[in-house]
């Protein structure tokens, strides 16, 4: 027997479509515990985490494949409500320029260093991501995609100023959020609980005197990247264990923190993987 037509919502001033639009302010989100999934890959990979969809709005005439059906199949199929907007109001309802027919409200999910500690028991040298005081969710969204991309155990924000939810954060990290564990916690929580783990903390600074080619990252290490301005605070400074630079040839003295941490992970990688062939 076929599924039921879903609803079709043509109205500004229906209350799904209010809600939704709310859920671009942060404030918003943290009350009612929700944030918005927007796009194809991103839906995907919420999907094959489990990730709890409450309701997905589509609109057939902006999909740019044959696949969102069967994605839309099995989102339903795990409870989630699906409406069918207009083109006019899909993209009143979509943060992005080209909207490819697709967006979700789930339920948020929070980790904690409690939850970090179950999940490493059986990794012998846990390799991590600290970020601190991330402040622009497009850095911290393409800090998770270059964690997945290197496989990273989980990265933990720390003294947060961007909302992990963030939709722009969803967007950067093309849905790396749900494959990446990621763990709130507070920095200098994170510290002790790093150092209790006897898990190194490596800093990157323009003033180390070693180059991050030149140090070794095979053991259990935690890569720590700072504010965008600022860098890591003098506290995570003070009591990283390592100390790296990246070396600047031009004006410059500085890198985007996103493209520092994504060197520093390929040549975590890098070492790991040639220890693992000799």
């Amino acid at each position: 027997m076929p599924d039921d037509p879903p609803f079709f919502i043509s109205s500004p001033q229906n209350p799904r479509i209010k809600q939704l639009i709310k859920l671009r302010d942060r404030s918003e989100r943290e009350e009612s515990g929700l944030f918005l999934i927007e796009g194809y890959r991103e839906l995907l990979r919420a999907a094959d985490a489990n990730h709890p969809l409450q309701t997905l709005f589509i609109c057939p005439k902006l999909f740019l494949g044959e696949n969102e059906q069967n994605l839309i199949s099995r989102i339903k199929e795990r409870g989630a409500q699906v409406w069918t907007c207009s083109e006019t109001i899909f993209r009143k309802i979509s943060y992005r320029d080209r909207p490819d027919g697709l967006l979700g409200i789930a339920l948020q999910k929070h980790s904690n260093l409690l939850d970090l500690g179950k999940h490493l028991q059986n990794v012998p040298s846990p390799f991590l991501v600290v970020a601190e005081a991330i402040e622009k969710p497009g850095n911290l969204g393409t800090i998770l995609r270059s964690s997945d991309a290197v496989g990273i155990d989980a990265l933990i924000v720390c003294d947060r100023c961007t909302d992990i939810h963030n939709p722009n954060v969803v967007r950067a990290s093309v849905g790396t959020l749900f494959t990446v564990p990621v763990i709130e916690a507070d920095g200098e929580e994170t510290l002790q609980w790093l150092k209790q783990h006897h898990i190194a903390v490596v800093a990157a600074t323009p003033s180390a005197s070693c180059e991050f080619t030149d140090v070794d990252l095979t053991g259990p290490v935690a890569i720590a990247v700072g504010t965008e301005q600022l860098g890591l605070s003098e506290r995570w400074m003070k009591q990283a264990d390592i100390q790296v630079r990246i070396p600047m040839r031009g004006v410059a003295d500085s890198l985007n923190v996103a493209m520092a941490t994504t060197l520093l992970l390929y040549e975590t990688l890098r070492q790991r993987s040639t220890k693992r062939v000799s």
